[in-house]
């Protein structure tokens, strides 16, 4: 189950919604699992179907969590027209396996579909999501 704080959702969305009609990506970190500190990226791609980290700006990202021993405890982006379920490049390209992967729609500019999985060895596992203040 992931837990996260509403301030960080609202974060990913509002990053996902401005970045619409590409898909928007970054990281969350934190410590022992806790979801703590938002960290958005560019889309490397700026494509409406595909989001690929710029590779300097990971480095330097990971570096800088490394820095402070921090994790990558959510990797998130957005899906523009689809369901927030991963595709098969989004697998392919999970890495992390204590990562939770967070997809977000921005198909409904009038809904939130906020949903998580976790990803290992080419295997999808939805996950609960718990909103915290």
């Amino acid at each position: 189950m992931l837990t996260i704080p509403q301030e960080l959702v609202d974060k990913i969305v509002a990053h996902a919604r401005a970045d619409h009609p590409d898909e928007a990506c970054g990281v969350i970190a934190g410590r022992d699992g806790v979801p703590e500190r938002f960290i958005p990226m560019e889309n490397a791609e700026r494509s409406p179907t595909f989001y690929r980290f710029d590779s300097m700006e990971q480095f330097r990202v990971w570096r800088e969590m490394d820095e402070r021993d921090e994790e990558p405890v959510v990797i998130y982006h957005s899906h523009t027209a689809t369901e927030a379920y991963p595709s098969r490049t989004d697998v392919a390209y999970a890495s992390e396996p204590y990562a939770h992967y967070v997809l977000v729609s921005t198909r409904d500019e009038d809904k939130v579909e906020f949903r998580s999985y976790r990803i290992v060895d080419g295997e999808i596992t939805e996950e609960e999501v718990r909103f915290v203040p």
